[in-house]
């Protein structure tokens, strides 16, 4: 039987890390990719389980990633399986003072750096004796948008929508395209830049809120659930016959898709006052 490759983003921690070292302890040669090839050092020595120099921002470094994995391919015989787009960043912050430069990148990183992440790989996935699958990892604020998460959620949003295109274009090949939207994972994500954001958004109306709302995304760093749920549906994703188009993994998920049923008006009315926006005086 052909060697099972896949290629995942994002893998120095988090859900990356999680999903690279499940699915090398369950037959598949990974190659989890990192900015830094100090970050190797947490795949522990797998066999199984190779970093890839690479940077979604950096169109060059995926060509190399893309040329290394296909010349891993032309050696052993084996063939591309699946790719998991998981690399990201998450932005927040109030939409009327959120620095453009930052939105920017969030939309560099998990939407550009996505499409050109596949683009890269595609063509190893079209080759493949047995078509592979795409796992694009979106969230539960691709469905519901929250206040102060609006860049994220909406580079979540185009995530969608591209994988919603790309799981047609791609059906004459046979490759599946599955989006996977977890709820709050315990992941280092929600606590990076919480200092900067703090300090980025005193001296705005919104400064009331904020010190609440970072300490609300600490406690989904301490309290959500564990990456090692994620990573078992990345490999039910990628294994079972006939996947789903979408995965919600949450706690959370009767709550989320009732809020989806509700009118504009009334959810706006329960995010303002679960935000605490009364707070908030205009200058």
């Amino acid at each position: 039987m052909a060697e099972k490759t896949v290629v995942v983003t994002g893998a120095s921690s988090g859900i990356g890390l999680a999903a690279a070292r499940h699915l090398a302890e369950h037959g598949y040669t990974v190659f989890g990719t990192v900015r830094k090839r100090a970050a190797a050092e947490q795949f522990g020595g797998q066999a199984a389980l190779r970093p890839l120099l690479m940077d979604v921002t950096d169109h060059d470094s995926i060509r190399r990633a893309a040329a290394e994995v296909e010349a891993h391919l032309s050696a052993t015989g084996g063939r591309m399986a699946g790719l998991v787009n998981n690399a990201g960043v998450a932005v927040s912050g109030p939409l009327g003072y959120v620095p453009l430069k930052a939105v920017r990148l969030q939309f560099e990183v998990n939407v550009i750096g996505l499409l050109a992440v596949t683009q890269a790989f595609l063509p190893l996935m079209q080759q493949a004796d047995q078509a592979g699958r795409i796992i694009n990892i979106s969230s539960i604020s691709a469905r519901v948008t929250t206040p102060f998460m609006g860049p994220y959620s909406a580079s979540k949003f185009a995530l969608e929508a591209f994988s919603d295109a790309l799981r047609v274009e791609l059906m004459p090949f046979g490759i599946k395209v599955i989006i996977i939207q977890p709820g709050p994972i315990a992941t280092p994500i929600w606590n990076k830049g919480a200092d900067r954001a703090l300090a980025m958004y005193r001296r705005t109306p919104y400064q009331p809120v904020i010190k609440s709302l970072l300490k609300y995304f600490a406690k989904q760093g301490r309290t959500g659930l564990p990456a090692a749920v994620i990573a078992q549906a990345i490999l039910s994703a990628l294994q079972t016959p006939r996947p789903k188009t979408r995965y919600l993994i949450t706690a959370g998920k009767p709550a989320i898709l009732i809020s989806q049923l509700l009118p504009d008006v009334w959810r706006d009315r329960l995010l303002y006052k679960r935000s605490h926006l009364e707070r908030v005086r205009p200058e």
